[in-house]
Protein backbone atom coordinates (compact mmCIF):
# COMPACT_ATOMS: atom_id res chain seq x y z
CA UNK A 1 0.00 0.00 0.00
CA UNK A 2 1.39 3.36 -1.01
CA UNK A 3 1.79 5.83 1.84
CA UNK A 4 0.33 9.10 0.56
CA UNK A 5 -0.34 10.68 3.95
CA UNK A 6 2.79 12.16 5.50
CA UNK A 7 3.12 12.27 9.28
CA UNK A 8 5.90 14.59 10.43
CA UNK A 9 6.94 14.36 14.08
CA UNK A 10 10.12 16.13 15.07
CA UNK A 11 12.03 14.79 18.04
CA UNK A 12 11.29 16.42 21.42
CA UNK A 13 8.26 18.41 20.18
CA UNK A 14 4.74 17.97 21.47
CA UNK A 15 3.10 18.32 18.07
CA UNK A 16 2.95 16.51 14.80
CA UNK A 17 1.90 17.47 11.30
CA UNK A 18 -0.14 15.51 8.79
CA UNK A 19 -0.08 16.41 5.08
CA UNK A 20 -2.04 14.76 2.29
CA UNK A 21 -2.94 15.74 -1.25
CA UNK A 22 -6.23 14.45 -2.63
CA UNK A 23 -7.57 14.13 -6.14
CA UNK A 24 -10.71 15.93 -4.98
CA UNK A 25 -11.89 19.52 -5.12
CA UNK A 26 -11.50 21.25 -1.76
CA UNK A 27 -15.26 21.44 -1.13
CA UNK A 28 -15.55 17.64 -1.38
CA UNK A 29 -12.56 17.11 0.92
CA UNK A 30 -14.12 19.47 3.46
CA UNK A 31 -17.48 17.70 3.09
CA UNK A 32 -15.82 14.39 3.98
CA UNK A 33 -15.06 15.87 7.41
CA UNK A 34 -18.46 17.49 7.93
CA UNK A 35 -21.06 15.19 6.30
CA UNK A 36 -22.20 12.57 8.81
CA UNK A 37 -22.92 9.82 6.27
CA UNK A 38 -19.64 10.16 4.38
CA UNK A 39 -17.62 10.55 7.58
CA UNK A 40 -19.11 7.31 8.97
CA UNK A 41 -18.12 5.47 5.80
CA UNK A 42 -14.49 6.50 5.58
CA UNK A 43 -13.78 6.49 9.30
CA UNK A 44 -15.65 3.25 9.94
CA UNK A 45 -17.33 4.78 12.96
CA UNK A 46 -20.79 5.80 14.13
CA UNK A 47 -21.46 9.53 14.32
CA UNK A 48 -23.57 10.15 17.41
CA UNK A 49 -23.33 13.94 17.28
CA UNK A 50 -21.77 16.34 14.79
CA UNK A 51 -22.56 20.05 14.95
CA UNK A 52 -20.67 21.81 12.19
CA UNK A 53 -20.57 25.23 13.80
CA UNK A 54 -17.99 27.17 15.76
CA UNK A 55 -18.36 26.59 19.53
CA UNK A 56 -20.11 23.24 19.06
CA UNK A 57 -19.19 19.58 19.58
CA UNK A 58 -18.98 16.12 18.09
CA UNK A 59 -19.19 12.58 19.44
CA UNK A 60 -18.23 9.43 17.52
CA UNK A 61 -18.15 5.78 18.56
CA UNK A 62 -16.18 2.89 17.08
CA UNK A 63 -16.92 -0.75 17.85
CA UNK A 64 -14.01 -3.19 17.77
CA UNK A 65 -14.31 -6.78 16.44
CA UNK A 66 -15.07 -8.04 19.98
CA UNK A 67 -18.03 -5.66 20.30
CA UNK A 68 -16.33 -3.18 22.67
CA UNK A 69 -17.35 0.43 22.10
CA UNK A 70 -14.68 3.14 21.92
CA UNK A 71 -16.07 6.66 22.08
CA UNK A 72 -14.23 9.78 21.10
CA UNK A 73 -15.40 13.34 21.19
CA UNK A 74 -14.37 16.93 21.09
CA UNK A 75 -15.29 20.56 20.78
CA UNK A 76 -15.26 22.44 17.51
CA UNK A 77 -13.74 25.82 18.24
CA UNK A 78 -13.75 27.26 14.73
CA UNK A 79 -15.09 26.16 11.40
CA UNK A 80 -14.90 27.99 8.08
CA UNK A 81 -16.38 26.02 5.17
CA UNK A 82 -13.77 24.69 2.77
CA UNK A 83 -10.96 26.33 4.79
CA UNK A 84 -10.51 25.49 8.47
CA UNK A 85 -11.64 23.26 11.32
CA UNK A 86 -10.11 23.85 14.76
CA UNK A 87 -11.15 21.25 17.31
CA UNK A 88 -10.17 19.20 20.30
CA UNK A 89 -10.00 15.42 20.09
CA UNK A 90 -10.35 13.07 23.06
CA UNK A 91 -10.27 9.26 23.11
CA UNK A 92 -12.62 8.62 26.03
CA UNK A 93 -11.49 6.01 28.56
CA UNK A 94 -7.83 6.05 27.53
CA UNK A 95 -4.81 7.54 29.29
CA UNK A 96 -4.48 10.12 26.49
CA UNK A 97 -5.55 13.67 27.40
CA UNK A 98 -7.42 15.76 24.80
CA UNK A 99 -5.34 17.12 21.96
CA UNK A 100 -5.81 20.21 19.82
CA UNK A 101 -6.21 19.80 16.06
CA UNK A 102 -5.89 22.45 13.38
CA UNK A 103 -7.15 21.25 9.98
CA UNK A 104 -6.48 23.44 6.95
CA UNK A 105 -8.16 22.63 3.64
CA UNK A 106 -6.28 24.05 0.66
CA UNK A 107 -7.40 24.15 -2.96
CA UNK A 108 -4.71 23.10 -5.42
CA UNK A 109 -6.91 23.52 -8.47
CA UNK A 110 -10.27 22.43 -9.77
CA UNK A 111 -9.93 18.74 -8.82
CA UNK A 112 -7.00 18.73 -6.39
CA UNK A 113 -6.75 19.74 -2.75
CA UNK A 114 -4.54 19.35 0.29
CA UNK A 115 -5.20 18.72 3.95
CA UNK A 116 -2.65 20.11 6.41
CA UNK A 117 -3.16 19.16 10.03
CA UNK A 118 -1.29 20.26 13.11
CA UNK A 119 -1.97 18.17 16.20
CA UNK A 120 -0.79 19.54 19.55
CA UNK A 121 -0.48 17.18 22.53
CA UNK A 122 -0.28 17.93 26.24
CA UNK A 123 3.35 16.80 26.28
CA UNK A 124 6.08 15.20 24.20
CA UNK A 125 5.45 12.00 26.17
CA UNK A 126 1.78 11.90 25.14
CA UNK A 127 2.62 12.56 21.52
CA UNK A 128 5.27 9.84 21.48
CA UNK A 129 2.90 7.35 23.15
CA UNK A 130 0.28 8.11 20.49
CA UNK A 131 2.85 7.51 17.76
CA UNK A 132 3.58 4.03 19.20
CA UNK A 133 0.11 3.06 18.03
CA UNK A 134 -0.29 2.42 14.29
CA UNK A 135 -1.24 6.08 13.85
CA UNK A 136 0.55 6.76 10.53
CA UNK A 137 -0.75 3.56 8.94
CA UNK A 138 -4.26 4.18 10.25
CA UNK A 139 -4.54 7.75 9.03
CA UNK A 140 -3.14 6.80 5.61
CA UNK A 141 -5.69 3.97 5.34
CA UNK A 142 -8.50 6.31 6.43
CA UNK A 143 -7.47 8.99 3.92
CA UNK A 144 -7.34 6.38 1.15
CA UNK A 145 -10.90 5.35 2.08
CA UNK A 146 -11.98 9.01 2.21
CA UNK A 147 -10.80 9.62 -1.35
CA UNK A 148 -12.28 6.35 -2.63
CA UNK A 149 -15.69 6.92 -1.02
CA UNK A 150 -16.02 10.57 -2.02
CA UNK A 151 -15.07 9.73 -5.62
CA UNK A 152 -17.58 6.87 -5.75
CA UNK A 153 -20.33 9.13 -4.36
CA UNK A 154 -19.64 11.65 -7.14
CA UNK A 155 -20.52 9.11 -9.83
Amino acid sequence: MEIKTQVIAKENEQELFVHREFDLPVHLLFMAYTNKDILEQWMGTKVIELDNESFSSYHFETTDPMGNKHPFRGCIHQIKPNEIIVRTFEMVGTPFPPQMEYLNFISLGENKSKLEMQVVYKSVFHRDEHLKMPFAQGINWAHNRLEEIVKSNQN
